[in-house]
Parts: structure tokens; C-alpha cells; sequence
């Protein structure tokens, strides 16, 4: 007898991303102006880029702690305290190769298969399938567009997230619709996790992309104490422009740390070395460098979000955060083949809203971390498209 050579049932199940399955239909074509991933269109600061090469000329490339290195997370340490206000210290810090590792670890921690989890949505598609992969069940509360903006309602939420639930995910600011979660609203959800005994992963990758006036999203690590149930996990990418370097890191309950070192070893060992020396350099020398990329991207966000307004049949509410405008055209029901044609018809590359979940279909998603005069171009494509097939 042959016994076929298949994956579990839980990763047969899996589907590719909608949003690489829309980049694929572009790839190799050199007319697209691409704005499918949530990446910046400019290299990673030169001051990081040269902390890394001066760690390779050191050789600085052998293994390190589980947990990354010691002066790293001390900077880390001084990073986090200094953005939140409050003590955060080393015995409560994890460097994972990357934030979407880190959501990994974390539910690697904490869920178990047949696990009940809640996500806030629509989100970054990885983020929904992590739990699938480890055998839990997913429900979605849905964000919703009114007057203009996203909102959260509580009401549903706490709906949701019942005794039986294990964990909540939530990411704000929020990949694909910029909504973050206001400020007052962080205390009721906290407390409605600590009475029922639920984890609560926060994804807070874009918390230092906020159009506030502090330029900083709320954060629970700012209220919660450090033995409540709270995963923060968060990322290099978005704020320091360094998405290829895969690096990031978790705030955990103390109790936590010794086991997320174990499942660190037994995922990735540790941390590259020589990114570790960047890192170092991005969260102590790079305050100015934060500030003028969030300055830029607001920019952007008021550029984008203008034209698409002035746009027939555009409906753009307005990000509170991060760096997309999630967007509808009247008439659209499957968004995968609207971004495919688009790209056909104009040679413009745009994420689907249906790979995000929690009624993102027939939304689109733009990101606009891009030089104005490409964001410019975009613009003017989507208004040809919309020309070409009558939206008028």
C-alpha cells in the first residue's frame, strides 16, 4: 500500500494569500506600479544599513542568546519604557526574527488546537491564519465604516470574546484600514480579558504610525500590569523601514519568557547577530528618523486619500494610523478580479480587500508608503480604469 505524501489537514487547508495571488497576475511586468505590499518604496536608513555592516566586518555572525542579545534588549528595554511611560524591563523582552514571527510564538505559547479565538478584522490575512494553523477555531468581530472613519463596536466585541474564548487578536493601528483603537476604549477591553481569563495578542507593528498628536497609538502596555495576560508583539519593519531585515520583538508576563526562549530555540535558535547591531542603533539613534517617516507618510495618506475622493464612486474613509488607504468602488463584489483587472487594463497593482477577512471584500487597499510623484501616477491610472469601464 502507498501511503500519499501529504501535509496535515490544517496546512493542506491553507490558501495563498489573495494579495500575493493578485502580485503574481503582475510580476514580470514592467509597466505596473506596484502598491500590493505594506513595504515603503525607499531603503532602509543608512545609518542602520551601516550599524550592519560594521557588525559584518567585526564578524559578528555566530549564534546568540534564545532570547537575543543582552545589550539589545537592554536598548529595547530603554525604547519601550521611554515610549510608554512606564517601566519595562528586560525579564519581560523577547527578540523574534520578525513581527509576524512574534504572533507566531505567541500563539504557539498560548493556544492549543480546538481553541477558540477572536480577531478583530478585517487584518493582515497572516494573522487569521496563525490560530488555523494550530488547530483553533477563528471568529471575526467586524470593524465598520461610519461618518467617515472606522469604528469598533464594544457591544460586539465583548459579545465575542466569551469564557470560552482562549484568545482575542487585535491589531491597531490597523492593517488594511488604519482604524486604532481610541484611547478610553483600552481599560473596558483589558478589564472584560482579565475577568474571563483571556490572552490578549496585541499586533502593534504600526504603533509609532499614529496621525495623533503624539504621533503614537494607545497602547495597552501603557495601562496593563506586567503579569496580566498580555502579548505585545511588534516589528522593525514599519517604523525604521527595515521590512527585509525580519526582525522584531515581544513584551511578555515574565512567567512567559522562559518558555517562549525554549520555543525560540526550537523555531529559529536566535536572532541574526549582525541585524541585532542595527537594531540597536534604529531603536537608539532613531527617534528623528521615526518621526520623519510618520511625517512623510501622513503626507502621503492626505495626498492618496484626496485624489480617491475626487474620484467617481470612491468611498475612502479616513485612517487613524499605519500606512494604507482601504478603499471601495461602487459595483465591486469580487475585488480579486477588480485588482486583476486593474492591473490588466492600467498597469496598477492594488491588494484585494476580500484576503483581509471581516467584510474587506469588495474593498481595495492601497499602500502609501511611496514617493509622491508614484503615488501621483497611481492615482492617475485608477482614474483612467474607472473611465475605461464607465464609472463616471
Amino acid at each position: 500500500m502507498t501511503h500519499p505524501a501529504v501535509a496535515r489537514a490544517e496546512v493542506t487547508a491553507l490558501k495563498m494569500s489573495q494579495i500575493r495571488e493578485v502580485a503574481n497576475a503582475g510580476f514580470g511586468r514592467t509597466d505596473v506600479l506596484p502598491f500590493w505590499f505594506g513595504e515603503s518604496d525607499l531603503p532602509t536608513p543608512d545609518f542602520i544599513r551601516q550599524a550592519a555592516i560594521a557588525a559584518l566586518n567585526e564578524g559578528k555572525t555566530f549564534y546568540t542568546h534564545n532570547l537575543g542579545r543582552q545589550d539589545l534588549r537592554e536598548a529595547l528595554s530603554r525604547y519601550l519604557t521611554r515610549l510608554h511611560g512606564r517601566d519595562i524591563g528586560i525579564e519581560r523582552l523577547a527578540i523574534a526574527n520578525s513581527g509576524v514571527s512574534a504572533l507566531m510564538l505567541a500563539a504557539q505559547t498560548v493556544v492549543s488546537p480546538g481553541d477558540r479565538i477572536v480577531i478583530v478584522a478585517p487584518v493582515w490575512p497572516n494573522v487569521m491564519e496563525i490560530p488555523r494553523i494550530l488547530s483553533a477555531s477563528v471568529e471575526t468581530v467586524d470593524l465598520e465604516p461610519a461618518n467617515g472613519r472606522w469604528r469598533l463596536d464594544l457591544d460586539k466585541l465583548f459579545a465575542a470574546v466569551t469564557p470560552g474564548t482562549r484568545a482575542l487578536f487585535l491589531n491597531s493601528p490597523n492593517n488594511p484600514t488604519g482604524w486604532s483603537l481610541p484611547a478610553e476604549d483600552r481599560a473596558a477591553i483589558l478589564e472584560h480579558c482579565r475577568k474571563l481569563g483571556v490572552w490578549l495578542i496585541a499586533d502593534d507593528v504600526y504603533e509609532r504610525i499614529h496621525y495623533g498628536p503624539t504621533g503614537n497609538a494607545p497602547s495597552f502596555l501603557e495601562i496593563a500590569e506586567a503579569d496580566d495576560r498580555l502579548i505585545s508583539c511588534n516589528s522593525f519593519s514599519k517604523a525604521w523601514r527595515m521590512t527585509g531585515w525580519r526582525m522584531g520583538w515581544m513584551v511578555l508576563p515574565p512567567s512567559l519568557v522562559g518558555a517562549v526562549g525554549m520555543l525560540l530555540e526550537y523555531n529559529t535558535s536566535c536572532p541574526p547577530d549582525f541585524i541585532q547591531s542595527a537594531a540597536i542603533v534604529a531603536l537608539d539613534q532613531g527617534e528623528a528618523t521615526v518621526a520623519d517617516i510618520r511625517a512623510d507618510l501622513g503626507a502621503s495618506r492626505d495626498q492618496v486619500l484626496a485624489g480617491l475622493r475626487a474620484l467617481p464612486g470612491v468611498t475612502a474613509p479616513e485612517p487613524d494610523g499605519g500606512m494604507y488607504a482601504f478603499f471601495r468602488i461602487d459595483g465591486c463584489t469580487h475585488s480579486v478580479s477588480m485588482a486583476k483587472d486593474i492591473i490588466e487594463k492600467v498597469g496598477l497593482g492594488l491588494a484585494p480587500g476580500s484576503a483581509f477577512a471581516g467584510g474587506g471584500e469588495g474593498w481595495l487597499r492601497w499602500c502609501y508608503a511611496a514617493r509622491p510623484a508614484k503615488n501621483a501616477a497611481g492615482l492617475e491610472r485608477l482614474a483612467s480604469y474607472l473611465q475605461q469601464v464607465g464609472q463616471t
